[in-house]
């Protein structure tokens, strides 16, 4: 399925930016906390969009 590989990508890409941001002392940059979030809309949208294309093949 395209989009789980997708999915799996953008997850994987999200983990390795907050275990970036964790190694660091202080606050992390705005530019890479905005990152994080975008990544997250995108993740919950691409989630939605399977759990429809899910519920669509589960159709007569």
């Amino acid at each position: 399925m395209p989009l789980g590989a997708l999915l799996e990508r953008l997850k994987a890409h999200q983990h390795d930016l907050i275990l970036a941001m964790a190694e660091h002392d202080g606050l992390p940059a705005g530019s890479a906390l905005r990152q994080v979030a975008e990544l997250k809309n995108v993740i919950a949208a691409i989630e939605a969009v399977a759990a429809e294309e899910e519920d669509r093949a589960k159709r007569p």
